[in-house]
């Protein structure tokens, strides 16, 4: 993958599963704390073990980023985004979100069964990347570039998530797409 262009002060990485969303978010982080010693760079990943595979999916995960990104710390958030983002947030740190996608699948389809109300954590999220002190990478999926899904809630799940990318886009300075381990900028605003 080709290093990255200058650090964005918000940035959204969307593309498909196993696309090379992550493997960008961590090479912006490399760079973020390669640039300049003290710098700080955190996951707040948002994946929760439900069962056995996903749990040794986490494991995998978490194992190839120790060896990839030694200087990355993690903290699972799997709901309060937002607040999260508020106490994580310095001038010295970057922030990676791992991913909107299965945030929003914690908040409208849990293991649990009982769902949330994802428009007052949206709501948090958004003024929480407009008071960030330091720069703040979100990945997600884009899924709807596929077939129409016939279940309803799926479908509901689709445009709910294409609503909170198209939210999250609009207040991020950088937009890229990948697509086979490539990035695509899609928006790139210089302020």
């Amino acid at each position: 993958m080709t290093a990255p262009a200058g650090l964005a002060r918000r940035e959204l990485i969307l593309g498909g599963q196993r696309s090379g969303k992550s493997r960008r978010a961590e090479l912006l982080a490399a760079h973020w704390l390669a640039a300049a010693p003290g710098r700080r760079a955190l996951l707040l990943a948002t994946a929760t073990p439900h069962d056995a595979e996903m749990r040794a999916r986490i494991e995998r995960h978490r194992a190839d980023r120790a060896l990839r990104l030694p200087g990355m710390t993690t903290l699972e958030v799997p709901l309060a985004l937002g607040a999260a983002l508020d106490a994580a947030s310095t001038p010295d740190s970057l922030v990676v979100i791992d991913c909107l996608t299965l945030w929003l699948t914690n908040l409208l389809m849990p293991a649990s069964g009982e769902s949330h109300a994802p428009e007052p954590e949206q709501a948090a999220l958004l003024a929480a990347l407009d008071r960030a002190r330091g720069p703040v990478v979100l990945v997600g999926n884009e899924i709807g570039l596929g077939v129409i899904p016939l279940g309803r809630e799926v479908r509901a799940f689709v445009d709910a998530l294409g609503q909170i990318n198209q939210r999250v886009a609009a207040v991020c300075e950088r937009v890229t797409l990948m697509a086979a381990g490539l990035p695509l900028t899609l928006k790139e605003d210089s302020a």
